[in-house]
């Protein structure tokens, strides 16, 4: 081979192997390597570091007891030389160098050829950051060595670049973790019991009863209406439980069709399906370690029943087109605001897959079985939101006392939502009787709440009146005396007393409307 073709597969080779990996004493080892069967090379290492702290972390042809604790069979007083002058150091014959005496001698008198000694400075942006050194039987032609010494420093500067290069991904991966440390802790102090609100009878029942249930693996079960906090409790759980150092994934089950839903859970390999363009991990695999939370668990369909039966009970699946049986070890914390008994009576949800979720079952109360809980929470949300909008938000007596009233068919999360509204309406950051939806016509809870009232989907806008009827008997009020005042009442409330707009509203004329409020006796409120 012709010394110019030997010199670049040689750069290309070394290149190739430094770009291979980031271990630095594997990626070393196997430059010395190639640079032996490239150059004839008989011995040589890589030292870094400077100082005092300079230690070996390749070599090649030295024996194992001439190395020292250093690992640099006495070259320490050249590495210091070379990298104080930042020059390569070429020596046709070592033993005629007095530099080299005390790393001579370390060696047996050897016969034959002399041997050239070479020490290259690994450079990095002028910073000398190790030394390669290499020792060859020569000829003693000095422009053999010239050329070795300037296809060395190529080598030497491709070494400098993958330390600076690994020291970068060692400094991000140091970030990461602290960064991750800092995030478990800060998540931990967030979603801890204590920082679930609620001084209740009920839900300090919830608070002993998730004390006591976190520290095992048993499936949970959480019950309870939208909007009551199922989130918040399950996370509590895992942050409380010996796997809290592990992952918490979460899945909304009722916001993914069947096909889907399936691939969340379990994963796909790549081809399973089209689109399916890379392998992908699954919900189950992610949670390995940790906690997955199904929320919704009651709306999956029968065919993901089945196959969510056997991971519970095996704790193993397969990924979607796959046959590779993946083992997991994960607790399963489930939620549901559907009535599950009903469900399986109705062949809707399996029995089986029943009993494997409600192992351990936590009642979350709704939040006007709590109303002790309101103030609390309104303190909280309104700390939180001045946060948010960068001004200190409060609020007025007769205002709380509105949102202790009211039933919250959403609970904490309307409740919260409402503060949301009446908070971007207060003017001077203080919540008035006269912020809060209800107040204003723009509450359609109460509707929500009250069976006998047709929910409405939309705003209420003009439509045209009904034709006249005689007396009362229309389908839009209640037939009860005391639901239809109570009706009127409550329409009268939404639309600040404007007769017309409550007419419309119950599908009346405005006629009819006077002649119910002059039945039920109705006094009309003037502003």
């Amino acid at each position: 081979m012709q010394p110019f073709n030997l010199e670049l597969t040689t750069i290309y080779e070394i290149s190739k192997l430094l770009n291979s990996s980031l271990d630095l004493d594997y990626s070393f080892r196997g430059v010395l390597k190639l640079l032996a069967t490239y150059l004839g090379i008989e011995r040589g290492m890589v030292v870094l570091g400077e100082g005092e702290t300079l230690h070996a972390v390749a070599w090649l042809g030295f024996p194992q007891e001439q190395l020292g604790p250093d690992r640099m069979a006495g070259a320490g007083s050249v590495v210091r030389y070379i990298q104080k002058t930042g020059f390569p150091t070429a020596v046709p014959d070592e033993s005629q160098e007095p530099l080299l005496a005390g790393y001579v001698a370390g060696f047996p008198h050897r016969k034959g050829p002399p041997i050239s000694f070479l020490g290259i400075p690994i450079l990095h942006d002028r910073e000398c950051l190790g030394v390669l050194i290499l020792e060859r039987r020569s000829a003693g032609a000095s422009a053999r060595l010239r050329e070795d010494t300037r296809l060395l420093q190529l080598v030497a500067n491709l070494m400098g670049q993958t330390i600076r290069l690994c020291d970068k991904v060692a400094e991000e991966q140091r970030r990461l973790v602290a960064e991750r440390d800092r995030l478990r802790t800060e998540l931990a102090t967030k979603h801890r019991i204590e920082n679930v609100i609620g001084q209740s009878k009920r839900m300090q029942e919830v608070i002993a009863l998730t004390h006591q249930v976190a520290p095992s693996r048993s499936t949970v079960l959480l019950r309870g209406e939208s909007g009551t906090g199922k989130e918040a409790i399950a996370r509590a759980i895992h942050f409380l439980s010996p796997r809290r150092n592990g992952p918490f994934i979460k899945l909304n089950c009722a916001a993914l069709p069947e096909s889907l839903l399936e691939s969340e859970l379990f994963g796909h390999e790549k081809g399973a399906f089209t689109g399916a363009l890379h392998e992908r991990k699954g919900r189950f695999e992610l949670a390995h370690g940790g906690t997955l939370f199904l929320d919704e668990i009651g709306d999956i369909s029968p065919a993901v029943q089945v196959k969510l039966l056997r991971v519970l009970q095996e704790r193993e699946f397969e990924r979607l087109g796959g046959s590779r049986t993946i083992h997991i070890d994960v607790r399963l914390i489930t939620a549901t605001n559907r009535n599950l008994e009903e469900a399986v009576l109705k062949g809707e949800f399996r029995s089986d897959l029943y009993y494997r979720i409600n192992v351990v079952s936590l009642f979350l109360p709704p939040l006007r079985e709590r109303t002790d809980d309101i103030p609390l929470l309104v303190e909280h949300f309104l700390n939180k939101m001045g946060e948010d909008f960068g001004r200190r938000l409060s609020i007025s007596g007769r205002a709380l006392d509105v949102l202790v009233r009211c039933q919250w068919p959403g609970n904490v999360r309307e409740l919260q939502n409402c503060l949301e509204r009446a908070a971007n309406a207060a003017a001077r950051g203080l919540i008035e009787e006269g912020n809060i939806s209800c107040r204003s016509g723009q509450c359609l809870s109460s509707l929500l709440w009250k069976r006998e009232l047709t929910p409405l989907p939309t705003p209420i806008v003009a439509q045209p009146a009904p034709a006249p009827e005689s007396g009362l008997e229309r389908p839009s009020l209640a037939r009860s005396p005391s639901g239809a005042r109570e009706q009127l009442l409550e329409a009268m409330e939404r639309c600040g007393w404007v007769q017309a707009k409550a007419a419309r509203m119950l599908h009346l004329t405005p006629r009819q409307l006077g002649y119910a409020l002059r039945k039920y006796e109705i006094p009309i409120k003037k502003f």
